[in-house]
Parts: C-alpha cells; structure tokens; sequence
C-alpha cells in the first residue's frame, strides 16, 4: 500500500514521517502521473489558496478529482479540509477545491496565525480519549451534507463545538495538525480506513 502525500506546500516531510511509523509506505508527489501510482493521498496543512493555485499550475486538480470519484481514500489536515470541502467560505473568488466531502468550511475561523491554540477533541473511531489537537489558522465546518459524518467536535475553551472533524465514505478532513503532535492515533485511523478500502 502507498500513500502518496501532496507535495505542493505545507507539512508534507511530518505526515511522510508519521504515516511510516503506523506502517505504510509513504511518499511525496507532485506529478500528475504519480497520482495513479498511489492507493491513497494525504493532502497537509499549509496555506490552501497556495495549494490551489498549484494544483492548477501543475496539472494536478483533474487528476485528484477523478480518482477521488473513483473511490481512492483522502486524508485532509486543515488545509487539506478547506481543499476536500465542496464551498469554502472566506476564500479567494478564484479558489478551487477537489470538492470531494459535501460540507462548507470557513478559512482560518479561529483566527490569524497569532490566535492560533491546542484545544481536546474527541474524535469518534479513535480510541484513547481526547485528541491535543493543534490548530494554526484553522478552518472549521460550518455545514455539512446528509452523507457526512461528523467525528470530532472542540470539547473545551471558547471554540467548544465547532466542527473539526469529519468522514465522508473514503474520504476523511480533520482541522487540525495530528501531525505535529507526536500522537499517531488520526494517521493509524486513516490508513486501516485505506486498508479497509482495498
């Protein structure tokens, strides 16, 4: 199994890393053509109108598009959620997504970069109690479709409640960082989600 993760911008090296520590083979791409060699993608954070412009720049939107509709499993971490959600509000007018989860996130809702903050969520699926999510100029879901399942909510401090985790068939968007946390829990749901996928 290869879980190939978008390299365009972001935490691309953290999530390579702690996907091979829950036992998958992971690797960058960013060619169109290695979208068809892979059985899963990572999308990281990072800055998503940046990500956007480079997924058209380099050939890559269709591409991802089509083999999401063709069932291939997506994890998406903050940025990664504004590109798997079908409206994004607060976004640039020419911003494109790969739409693949029916939901409507709002870009960096909790703030700038310096109301960034750690915060529980409890994620359902995910053994072991609450999440210490990181969130750095996150997004969260302020709607989602019929066919979504929310996972995760803020269990604590003034964004108790809000969206910041969800599932939709193989496709799956967190608005926080787990990769920078050290707790491999959301990459290990992930990748048996991919497995179960196969």
């Amino acid at each position: 199994m290869t879980i190939g993760v978008l390299a365009l911008q972001g935490d691309v090296r953290e999530h390579v890393h702690a996907l091979g520590l829950v036992g998958a083979e992971a690797r960058p791409i960013r060619r169109p053509g290695e979208v068809d060699e892979i059985d899963a993608l990572v999308i990281p954070g990072g800055e998503s109108t940046t990500m956007s412009k480079l997924a058209v720049s380099f050939g890559l939107l269709d591409p991802i598009r089509k083999r999401i509709a063709d069932g291939m499993p997506v994890y998406g971490s903050c940025a990664g959620m504004i590109m798997l959600a079908t409206t994004v509000l607060d976004g640039r007018p020419d911003q494109e997504s790969f739409a693949g989860i029916d939901m409507t996130v709002r870009r960096n809702a909790f703030g700038r970069q310096v109301d960034s903050f750690e915060a529980p969520v409890r994620i359902d699926g995910v053994d072991g109690g609450d999440f210490h999510a990181v969130f750095i100029r996150a997004p969260w879901v302020e709607e989602v479709g019929p066919d979504v399942v929310v996972l995760g909510r803020v269990t604590a401090g003034p964004a108790a409640g809000r969206i910041v985790a969800v599932r939709q068939g193989n496709l799956l968007a967190t608005a926080f960082h787990p990769e920078l946390t050290g707790d491999l829990r959301v990459h290990r749901y992930f990748v048996e989600s991919v497995r179960d996928a196969r």
